[in-house]
Parts: structure tokens; C-alpha cells; sequence
């Protein structure tokens, strides 16, 4: 087990050793974010901007538009938070290509409290033009989808853990952007979830088979775009359907898969998050308990 920002740092160390046009952007949190990870090999090519994330995102299209891989991070609350309109303007309207990398995102962030537990991103990042938005589950997951970055044109938006995330990926797995994974094939329900929360609808899947029922789980790594075929596919093949996220339930992969639903094959979703609300200061696991974010909350919803 390691948290996805960890992933993050190791596969920038790596990635600068075979890319001399690799840069990384930080304001003043390198340690936090595992960006250091990179700075201690490639000095000087890592920039630490402080505390001025807009500047960041600005620095950052300029090298991208001058001809460099970018990776710029901050916590997703003051990155997709306080840098949005440079993002929207100055990234997304020109099309740069940026891979903003937000590590801390929502609840599990613990007890940094509230203030800090960016429960919007997905929403704000989700809205923007050109913008591609991807949520990795793990370790492994991290690495490939940072990969597809790479080699991919135009700004993208990445959204990663403080917390350590269970392994689910192997090597042999692949991911590309507009896809999602799908475990199992049973017909009772479909819980699709995205980042921390795949743990969580895979332990449920394991729980609901010995009680009988016999339920996939999807993992919408990549949010935008969404891989809308599957979605239809496990509406028409599944008799229940539950979106599970550490994010608002407004505007989240909850949200997403409705309006999917609803142009395409109208189905009731249940949607499981934040509901309207502020998070709270408080270990990781504990948070996830009060908020309802559990194996057991998905279960209830099958009997």
C-alpha cells in the first residue's frame, strides 16, 4: 500500500531520468505533494513557486508553450481552488498542455479539517473546455495514468490521496483516457467509484456476494472524458446502480453518470458522497464513517 501522491513523486523521479524535457512546478508544499522526490535528482528542474498558485499555473503554460512536459502541483484545494480562473483562462482556453497533478483531495486528506479537504474539484475541473480530468485508484493506476498524460496533448487535471490506497492494479492492466475497469460481470448491481473509493466498492462487491448478490464494479478513472458505453451497458445489464466518491455528491462522478443516464438510458442512480456539506478535521477512516462512506452504506442499499 502507498498513498497515489507517492506514486506521483516515483514516477516523476523516473520519468526525469528519461525525459530531459520533463519540468515540475510546486508552491512551497514539494514534501507534501512527493515532488521532492523529483527536485532531489533534477534540481534545476524543479520550480518551487511558494505560495502563489496562480503564478504557478501562469509559469507553468509559458514553459509548456516554450516546448516542456509540465507537471504542476499544489493541494487540489488551492490548486483547482484558488488557481481556478488561471486554469480555466490561461490553461484550458488555449488548450496548454499542463498536467496539473492536485494531491490531498477530498475527505481523506484527515485532519488537515476542512479548509483543506477539497470536496468540489471534480466539479470545478469538470466544466472547463478542453479539460481532461482523471482519478487513479492506486499505486500502479497512478503511474499508467500519468503516463497517458505524457503522451497525451493539453491540460489535464489529476486528482490524488494523502492516504495510503489498498493495491488493486497489476502491471498487465491498462488504462487510457475515456476508459473506465470493470470487476465481474454480475447482473444484481453495478457501484461505479473513482480514486479512494474503489477499495471501498470492491470490498462491498465481496461482502454482497456471501449474502447472494452478485454485483461488477466499475472504476471511472477517467471522469472526463467519460466512458459513457460502459455506463449504458451496465445500466441495461444490472439491476442496481450506486456512484460511491470522496467528493459532493453535486457535481461528482454521481452527478456525471446521471446526466449519462438521463440522455442516453434513463435509470435511477443512488449516490453516495458528501452530501452539501463541509468536511471535518479527523483520521481518514473515521471521516469516511461519519460522512457514509463505506462498504456498509453500499450494502444497505441492496437490502
Amino acid at each position: 500500500m502507498k498513498s497515489t501522491r507517492k506514486a506521483y513523486g516515483e514516477y516523476l523521479a523516473d520519468i526525469g531520468a528519461k525525459r530531459n524535457d520533463v519540468v515540475v512546478l510546486d508552491a512551497d508544499l514539494a514534501k507534501a505533494t512527493c515532488t521532492l522526490m523529483f527536485k532531489e535528482k533534477y534540481p534545476n528542474r524543479h520550480f518551487d513557486i511558494g505560495i502563489a498558485e496562480q503564478d504557478m499555473v501562469g509559469e507553468a503554460c509559458g514553459m509548456a508553450i516554450d516546448g516542456n512536459k509540465v507537471f504542476a502541483s499544489s493541494f487540489a484545494m488551492f490548486l483547482a481552488g484558488r488557481a481556478y480562473e488561471q486554469i480555466r483562462n490561461t490553461a484550458a482556453y488555449s488548450n496548454v498542455d499542463v498536467n496539473f497533478c492536485a494531491t490531498h483531495a477530498g475527505l481523506a486528506v484527515g485532519e488537515d479539517g476542512a479548509t483543506h479537504q477539497c470536496l468540489e474539484d471534480i466539479a470545478l475541473m469538470n466544466v472547463i473546455p478542453n479539460m481532461t480530468v482523471l482519478s487513479p485508484a492506486d499505486d500502479i493506476s497512478t503511474k499508467k495514468i500519468l503516463d497517458e498524460c505524457i503522451n497525451n496533448i493539453g491540460p489535464k487535471y489529476v486528482r490524488l490521496g494523502r492516504s495510503d490506497a489498498m493495491d488493486i492494479y497489476s502491471m498487465n492492466d491498462e488504462f487510457k483516457i475515456g476508459g473506465s475497469n470493470t470487476f465481474g460481470t454480475g447482473k444484481d448491481g453495478t457501484i461505479f467509484a473513482t480514486g479512494m473509493t474503489v477499495s471501498i466498492a470492491l470490498e462491498a462487491k465481496q461482502e454482497l456476494q456471501k449474502l447472494g448478490k452478485d454485483v461488477r464494479v466499475v472504476d471511472i478513472y477517467s471522469i472526463k472524458p467519460i466512458d459513457k458505453e460502459t455506463i449504458i451497458k451496465c445500466a441495461k445489464e444490472t439491476e442496481t446502480l450506486i456512484s460511491i466518491e470522496d467528493h459532493s455528491v453535486i457535481g461528482g462522478i454521481g452527478s456525471i453518470i446521471s446526466n449519462v443516464l438521463t440522455e442516453s438510458y434513463p435509470k435511477k442512480l443512488i449516490k453516495i458522497g458528501v452530501n452539501d456539506t463541509f468536511g471535518k478535521s479527523g483520521n481518514a477512516k473515521l471521516l469516511y464513517e461519519k460522512f457514509g462512506i463505506t462498504k456498509e452504506a453500499i450494502i444497505e442499499k441492496f437490502n
